[in-house]
């Protein structure tokens, strides 16, 4: 019976590496978790190491090497969560089972924990159950009769339907969250055109992604053309892991074919016959439509071999779902998982538009951009170009959560200021704006007359609103908690980094902090950005340094007088980091020697 279910399993993959977290995802999917027997036949199948099996299962928070609760809990750990009180929900959840959070309960029944950001910011407190189903909207009434279901082994599919509905919430829209335009126009008019003439379009529109980085499009895929090898791929990358960010969520929910056709286009001009669709983990509750819609683009000819009748022109797309890593939102890192690896950035160069997917010319685009192509290729490039700022064509759809009336998603041109996206969520009092997540930027009360654009204000998409009843400190500090649990560990100042950083706000916290802490927070600030292997640990002290410069008050009030004894060597524990953040250069510096 075991080697059945392990055999059904792989039978839906081909039996090579690049299967592995599929593989390993369903495997416990069927289990409830990864025991190490199994681990080993999955290595002799897929021609693998049983190390290079654990070193995956041990990367992805959603796997696990050792038992877990039949229902398994995670509670969504983003600030916004924590300000609608999900850590009260998450101890009195705990509290009726009897069970300790990250601890397996009594029958092996329940385990309880957190989780980062689950993408349901607009309708929180939420939680995930057994990496499957999601339930909005969490409050002590749902808690209370969750513990009783619970209790009663009642299946998940039996709960209370109303728990696991998820509203799109599009509060404001415009040219992407209009109503969708008939299937497969954009893509009959790229193909009337031709591959050429669709990538001038783009190029004339100055489309740059919008996953944050702001490349432009045509750019990258010109790239790709011109790259040598024989077979390319299109990559879309749907992992939007970044706190405070939804509206990849629901494009693909109400805009999929849109999405699909952008993929489709990509692939007309830069000659790809394969495509991929990274969802990330938290999403596993679209797989479903997602696959249903592929099916229904593949009997309308809009997918596989001669795609609306054009011969030669033959591209199908396949979905892969992560298992929990926001480091897997990086293109390289994402490329590696799809790979069936751990999410460690590459370095670069070569870029993946040179060597990508199995070593493949690859294009990654966002959800948002593959999106906002479907719209150029229909009304083209100079109509899209005429809309936001000179830098900053098009249109921007913003995750809007926190401190708000109407939280949900808001789509505007670039160009946008700031207190017109507060006015029109109805947020009031308002004391900051966390712009593009923990890695984007923290806009204070005079700042809100700047603009929402690349040359301005460059953000993925998450706009989370804090009022003056809010403490920034607290703020970062879970910024800093999240940045240490999600590094990937691969080089040490963002491994060690990270960590340094979320053990010193916590000893301010705890009121054992003096002023020389802010400068050691300050030098690790440093040491992340210069030294970083990718941007994760580039990125992550971007909260600090924004709220120590616009409210240091909420830092200072916590600092004890300048001759306070430290718990610890402050000195001894910077040069420990100084020390292996030379070593980590030295590495990288052979790494990318010839």
């Amino acid at each position: 019976m075991q080697q059945q279910t392990l055999d059904l399993v792989l039978d839906r993959y081909p039996r090579e590496p690049q299967s592995l977290l599929q593989v390993l995802r369903e495997l416990q999917g069927s289990l409830g978790w990864l025991p190490r027997d199994y681990l080993a036949r999955v290595a002799s199948a897929l021609g693998l190491t049983l190390a290079q099996v654990q070193g995956v299962a041990g990367f992805y928070r959603f796997l696990h090497k050792q038992p877990v609760g039949a229902y398994r809990i995670l509670f969504s750990d983003n600030i916004t969560d924590r300000m609608l009180g999900s850590q009260a929900l998450m101890t009195e959840l705990c509290r009726r089972l009897a069970v300790a959070p990250g601890r397996l309960g009594e029958d092996d029944l329940v385990s309880v924990d957190k989780t980062s950001c689950t993408g349901l910011c607009d309708q929180g407190p939420a939680l995930l159950i057994n990496h499957q189903q999601v339930v909005t909207r969490l409050d002590a009434a749902r808690v209370a009769e969750m513990a009783e279901l619970i209790r009663a082994r009642v299946p998940v599919p039996q709960w209370p339907v109303q728990w696991f509905e998820v509203q799109d919430n599009i509060q404001r829209s415009d040219v992407l969250l209009a109503e969708p335009a008939a299937t497969g126009i954009a893509l009959a008019a790229a193909l009337a055109r031709g591959p050429e003439a669709t990538l001038a379009e783009i190029m004339r529109s100055k489309l740059r992604g919008r996953g944050g980085a702001g490349f432009v499009t045509a750019l990258k895929w010109e790239l790709c053309r011109q790259a040598h090898g024989s077979e390319r791929v299109v990559v879309c990358n749907a992992d939007e892991g970044e706190p405070g960010t939804f509206k990849d969520r629901v494009l693909l929910s109400c805009h999929a074919d849109a999405v699909l056709d952008g993929m489709t286009i990509a692939a007309h001009v830069i000659g790809a016959r394969s495509g991929l669709l990274y969802l990330r983990g938290e999403y596993r509750f679209l797989l479903e439509p997602l696959s249903a819609v592929l099916r229904r683009r593949r009997k309308a000819q809009l997918l596989g071999q001669s795609i609306l009748g054009h011969a030669g022109f033959d591209f199908d797309i396949d979905i892969h779902v992560g298992a929990g890593a926001y480091v897997c939102g990086e293109e390289s890192a994402l490329i590696e998982s799809l790979e069936g690896k751990r999410g460690t950035p590459r370095i670069r160069p070569p870029f993946p538009t040179e060597h990508g997917y199995l070593g493949h010319p690859t294009v990654v685009n966002n959800v948002e951009t593959f999106c906002a192509v479907s719209h150029i290729a229909q009304r083209g490039g100079a109509w899209w170009s005429g809309i936001g700022t000179q830098e900053s064509t098009g249109t921007k759809i913003h995750s809007v959560s926190g401190d708000c009336e109407r939280p949900g998603l808001y789509e505007y041109p670039f160009g946008t200021r700031i207190d017109r996206i507060l006015q029109d969520c109805g947020a009031r009092n308002t004391l900051a704006v966390q712009v593009g997540g923990p890695s984007g930027v923290c806009l204070s009360d005079s700042e809100f007359d700047r603009l929402i654009a690349f040359e301005d204000v460059p953000t993925a998409g998450a706009f989370m609103v804090f009022d003056r009843k809010r403490d920034m400190f607290q703020v970062a500090r879970s910024f800093a908690h999240f940045f240490a649990h999600e590094s990937c560990g691969f080089c040490t100042p963002c491994r060690v980094g990270t960590t340094l950083v979320a053990r010193r706000m916590d000893k301010l916290a705890a009121g054992q902090g003096s002023s020389a802490d802010l400068s050691v927070l300050t030098e690790l600030d440093n040491l992340l950005h210069s030294a970083s292997h990718c941007g994760l640990g580039a990125s992550a002290c971007n909260p600090l340094r924004d709220t120590i410069a616009k409210f240091r008050p909420a830092y200072e009030q916590r600092v004890q007088s300048p001759h306070f004894e430290p718990a610890f060597d402050l000195d001894a524990e910077l040069s420990v980091a100084r020390r292996m953040t030379h070593r980590h250069d030295a590495g990288a510096h052979l790494k990318n020697e010839p």
